[in-house]
Order: structure tokens, then sequence, then C-alpha cells
């Protein structure tokens, strides 16, 4: 047999170069995983693939051409690049499959064996294109084995590659593997090699023919298998580079729409949308850090509340969009007027209140007159000669109080002073006007508490169909029986609950309520009533209202079609679009919608053709002089026409006499309601006066304003 021996130096590059090689290979891994595209992924794994290949096979070639034989030696051109089209495709076949979503031990082990008998396959082929003559005997124990460490090689490299593909990129957690696979993939070429034995009087068939020779073919494959390899992991490195900062650019653009959006949502949390001036709630904030920095400094600030006097007159004269850029143009004046550190806020309607820093009683003199005159002078609205004024109450802390709800409400006292001395003036607030403003106060805290304590009830006011003379249902009627004061009006109490959004659960309450009534009367047979419940305005705003109606007519199990939301026509017209689309998800709901006090507002016979209503209710202002004014009786037979022309049905509140329920008959109304045919009365009472074929006729003994209008009247 020849002894063949090895170049020392050969063998250290055939190690270097199989690291490379196998860090390639997890570097290409990563890339074809997270390449951007299926095109660009397609292309690192084919282009990764043979760089990967080439080395693999030079990491070969070199460890053949370190081998030294007593006989020169040469290598066939044919079978030298058929073992590396083996190497390539092995590489190849490696990394598609690391590039798979998932690599279960079935897939992995199956891998493991294809690409390790590939690599076997290169080695075998590699050695067999030395022509040698005889053929080169091996030793079957060491052939086995080297085919095993390919195999094993190849499962652990496939693994580790697949772990890492995604988001391990970072260079010493690839370093030890490529090293650990490098010694791998060398020892089984060397295993390999050593399992060949070449007989005493062989000769290399490559060497005497057409085969390619050693001299200069190891410095060309060195050279060029490093090159390219290193050019393969230097774009790789660039292109990482790229996509990192690409993904930085884009994590900043996401950072910059987060923060954009995030400032979008406290907008729209915490400013009016009309006038962008803070609301309620960052006022409330305000003021509260007003009143922190007034105890550590020993300031003074004034709370000072506007109204417009005149703008109910401007909306019905000019309708709600001049209305809106009034208030608009008004936050603007008044903004102009203000130091950067005061707050100007909005309430809501008409209302404003100011937060400003003072250091003597002129200074608040001072602002309260420059506004005054400012709003007083007109020009407010361009095109419209717009006449109102202001009347500003004001309050001052520490003077007159300490905490938000006292400034807020003594301020709110002192404007009504303010109202009452003539308006167009502003009033400071003073210790005769506490009773009320603690009256208030108490009140507020009382009505609080009204609805866990069970002092809120409702009353029904019977609805009765004119081609039957039936009661077809009622309206419900909120009241509050206070421990203390007795039955407090609605008009007292309502008003208090709006400007503190208390309204809001008293309004869920009421609907809640009505429906479990309703339910109990279709329990009792009474199947085909109806109940209308009134929304506040306030509720009517709230982005809840819609979940709150499907759940009461769930839990009480109610018919959509058997409730009843009333919505009077200034609160549907105060923003069309927003309450077009309210309504229309309502009536999705399959509910009845009813515009309260119809004819009382502006454009309302624009509109009304676009909203989803089921009837409309004339305004009892329509049907007070309705036996003694033409006028009257030719707005609610034009009412009645156009409701019927749009498939609606009417409804007139407010009868109190005969004679007027006859004039409405008469005109073609559907449906009737006021004292002539029923007082509000409590449920049961309701029951034993209506649970008849006909309704019981109640006449007032004076004639007096219909309370069934509006549940918050």
């Amino acid at each position: 047999m020849l002894i063949g021996s090895y170049t020392p130096w050969l063998v250290v590059v055939s190690l270097l170069v199989a690291i490379l090689a196998s860090f390639t290979a997890l570097d290409m891994a990563n890339r074809v995983t997270t390449a951007p595209s299926s095109r660009i992924s397609v292309l690192w794994l084919f282009g990764g693939g043979c760089a990967m290949g080439l080395g693999i096979w030079s990491m070969h070639f070199i460890g053949m051409l370190a081998f030294r034989l007593p006989i020169p030696l040469g290598y066939d051109l044919g079978l030298t690049a058929a073992s590396l089209l083996a190497a390539i495709a092995s590489s190849i076949f490696a990394l598609w499959l690391v590039s798979r979503p998932t690599l279960p031990h079935s897939r992995l082990a199956l891998g493991g064996l294809l690409m390790g008998c590939g690599i076997a396959s290169m080695h075998y082929i590699g050695m067999s294109a030395m022509l040698m003559r005889p053929g080169i005997e091996y030793h079957s124990g060491w052939f086995i084995l080297s085919v095993m460490v390919a195999v094993a090689a190849s499962w652990v490299a496939l693994f580790v590659a697949f772990r890492l593909r995604h988001n391990d990129t970072r260079l010493h957690h690839r370093i030890v593997p490529a090293v650990l696979l490098g010694v791998a993939i060398v020892g089984m070429h060397y295993t390999g090699m050593a399992a060949a034995q070449f007989p005493a009087n062989s000769v290399c068939g490559a060497a005497a023919g057409d085969g390619l020779q050693t001299q200069w073919l190891g410095a060309l494959v060195m050279v060029l298998t490093i090159g390219i390899l290193a050019v393969v992991l230097l774009v790789s490195w660039l292109d990482q580079r790229q996509q990192a900062q690409l993904l930085r650019i884009r994590n900043q653009r996401l950072r910059s729409s987060l923060d954009d959006a995030e400032a979008e949502l406290s907008q729209a949390a915490l400013h009016d949308p009309l006038t962008h001036l803070p609301n309620r709630l960052l006022l409330q904030q305000h003021i509260d850090q007003a009143l922190v920095d007034a105890e550590l400094r020993g300031g003074r600030f004034a709370v000072m509340f506007m109204d417009l006097d005149g703008f109910k007159q401007v909306n019905d004269a000019y309708g709600h969009q001049t209305g809106d850029s009034l208030l608009v143009a008004v936050a603007s004046r008044t903004r102009q007027l203000l130091r950067p550190t005061d707050v100007l806020a909005r309430l809501g309607g008409d209302e404003f209140v100011l937060v400003v820093g003072i250091e003597n009683d002129e200074d608040v003199s001072t602002v309260a007159n420059r506004i005054i005159q400012s709003i007083g002078k007109g020009n407010l609205v361009p095109g419209h000669e717009l006449q109102v004024t202001a009347s500003i109450g004001i309050a001052i802390c520490p003077d007159h109080a300490a905490t938000e709800r006292q400034l807020m409400g003594y301020a709110d006292a002192a404007m009504y002073q303010a109202k009452e001395a003539g308006r167009n003036a502003y009033v400071v607030f003073a210790e005769w006007m506490s009773d009320s403003a603690e009256q208030q106060f108490r009140l507020l805290a009382d009505l609080r508490r009204a609805i866990e304590l069970n002092q809120l009830f409702l009353q029904y006011q019977p609805k009765v169909r004119v081609s039957t003379h039936q009661v077809s249902g009622a309206e419900a009627l909120i009241r509050w029986q206070h421990p203390e004061q007795g039955l407090i009006p609605p008009d007292r109490f309502i008003r208090l609950a709006e400007r503190s959004g208390v309204i809001n659960d008293i309004g869920r309450w009421a609907l809640n309520e009505a429906c479990r009534q309703l339910r109990r009367w279709h329990d009792a047979g009474h199947d085909t009533w109806s109940v209308s419940v009134n929304l506040s305005p306030i509720q009517f705003g709230s982005p809840h209202l819609l979940q709150e109606v499907s759940d009461a007519l769930e839990i009480h199990r109610v018919e959509p079609r058997r409730l009843v939301l009333e919505i009077t026509e200034s609160a549907v017209m105060r923003d069309t679009e927003t309450s077009l689309r309210l309504l229309q998800s309502l009536a999705r709901l399959g509910v009845g919608i009813s515009i309260d006090d119809f004819g009382t507002g502006y454009s309302s016979l624009l509109y009304l053709k676009r909203l989803p209503a089921t009837e409309i209710k004339i305004d009892h202002a329509f049907v007070r002089d309705l036996e003694n004014s033409s006028e009257d009786v030719v707005i609610v037979s034009a009412i009645v026409a156009l409701g019927h022309a749009l498939d609606m049905d009417i409804v007139a509140e407010g009868v109190e006499t005969a004679g007027q329920r006859a004039y409405l008959e008469r005109l073609g109304c559907d449906f009737l309601q006021g004292y002539l045919l029923g007082r509000p009365v409590d449920p049961e009472r309701f029951m034993q006066l209506h649970d008849l074929p006909r309704p019981r006729m109640v006449v007032a003994s004076e004639l007096q304003a219909s309370q069934g209008g509006h549940f918050l009247d």
C-alpha cells in the first residue's frame, strides 16, 4: 500500500474554509428567511446555496490537495465538476429546508440524512476524480463512520441554522456554531480519507492525461473560494445593514404615527370638537392644578363662567351652522384677550369657562370688561349682523372657595345674577349668593344618590290612537321624590343633572325602568302597548347610547318596535350628520324614533326626509291656540301632510280641551296625548285606568301647559 501524508498548512486552510463556509450557511439561512419578498428570498436561496456549496467543496478540494502520495496526482475535470454540483445541490436543499415555517423532527432527520449523503457523495466523487488504477480500496469501518459523521454534521447544521435563522444575528452567537460545524465537516473529510487505501502499484490516471494539475489549481481554488465567500458575506452584511436602517426608519415612522394618533385621541378626549378648546374634563384638571399652585405659592386665580346672551335667537333665525360659526368666533376672539397661562374651555352649548391668574381685584374687572366689549362689538360672523352679548359670573380662589366644585358652582350662581341684572355684564360672587349655590350643591349631592336610594320613579301618560280611541302605549316621565323636599319638579333638577353629567346615569336608569315596566304590561296581556322614552341631548351625544339601548331590550326581552325613543328636534339639529348616523344605527335595532317638539327647530323640513324617524310629535305650542288661530291650523295641517307623505305617524301632545281634540282628529293626527286623555300616573294606576276596552277621559280641572312632552320637563 502507498503511504500518504498531509501538508499541515493546507489542512489548517481547509479547516478555516470549512468554518467560513459554515458561517456563510448560518448567515444565508437568516437572509433567506427574513427576505422582504419571495423574489429576493429565491435569489438568496440560490446565490447563498452556490456560495455555501462552493465553500464546502473547496474545503474538500483543499483537503485533497493537502494529501500527498509518492506518485504524481491530478483530477478529472468532469468528476471534479460533478462533486462541486453535489455540494451546491446539498447546500441549496439545506437552505430551502431551514427556510420552511416549521421543521419537525421527522423532517429534520430525513433532511440530515439526504444532506449528509450529498456531502459524502461530493467527497467520494471527488476522490474518484483522481482516476486511480487500480482503484481505491476503502476500509468499510472508516467508510461507514465517514458517512455517519456527514449525516450527523448535516443534522446539527440544519438544527442550528433553523434555530438561529430569525432573531440571533449577533456575531459571537454564530461563530461558535460555525466552528463546531466546520470541525464536523473537516472531520468527515479526513475520516473519509482515512478510509481510502492505495495499492503499491497505483497510478493516477488524471495526472497522466488531461486532468487538472495541482500545482496552480490549489492556489486558484483558495483565492476564488475565499473571495466569493467574502463577497457573499459582505453583500449579506450590507443588505442586513440596509434592512436594519429601513427597519429603523419604519419604526421611527410607526412611533411618529403612534404619537400622532395618541395626540389625536388625547385631543378628542380632552377637547371640544367644534372650538378645539379644553372640555369639562380637561378644565377640571386645569382647575385642580391651579388649586395646587395657589396653595404652594400663595397665588390667586379666578374662575369665570361666561354665557352668551341671545345665542338661541341666532340659532332659531340663522340656523345651527351659523350658530356654530358664532361659537368658534367667540372662542377665537376671547382667546386672543388672554395670556398663554390662562385657560379658556367650553362646557357645551354657549357656555364657556375661563381660569385666569390674578394679582388683585382690578385684574378680574379688566379681563371681564375686555371680553364683554370684544363680544358686544359684533362682526363675529362675516355676512351676518349678529347681536349677542356675554354674561359673566366670577368666583375667586381662595377668597370664595378652594375646591373645583365650589368655584364652578359659585361662578355659575354669579353668572345667573348677571343674567337677572340685565345681561351684558359681569358679577363677582358675593356671600349673599351662597344660599342658592349651597342649595345647588346639596341638591346635586342628593341627586347623585337618588338612583341608589330608589328616590327616582317614572310616571306614565297615555298615548291614544285616534282611529280606535284605544290606549296604544305611554310616555315615561321621570320624577324625584326627595326625602326632605318632597316631589321635586323635573325642570328644577334636570338642568342641574345635565350640567354635572349625572344625566347619563339618570337616562340609563329611565330607559331600563321603562323597558322593565313594559315587559310587565306585556306579560299582563297588553302586548300591543309601546313605551316612549325621552333622551336628553347630553345622553343622545353619548357614545354608549347604542349599546345601552340594545342591552335594555335584551335584558327585559322587549320587542324593539315597542320601544320609542324621543329626541327633540333641536338636539338632532345640533350636528345633523352625526345625528343621522346615530339615528340610523338605532333604527337598525328596530326601535321607533320620534322627533319631539317638532316645528320649533330650524330647517326641520330640509332634514326630516333624511331622518329614519317613525313618528313626529307636534309641539304643544301649536296645539294650545289651535281653536283660535288659523295660522296654527295651517301649520299643523302641513306637518300632518308632510309626515304622512314620509310614512310617519303624527302625535299631537298637550291636548287639553275637547275642541283641540276635534281639530287634531279632523286634521289627520294618528295619536293624541295630553291632560284631556290622561295625566301622568304611576304604572299601577295606569293599569287601573286603562285596562279597559276604551280609555277613561280625565279632564284637567284647570287648563295648564302639558307636562307630557318630555320626560325631562
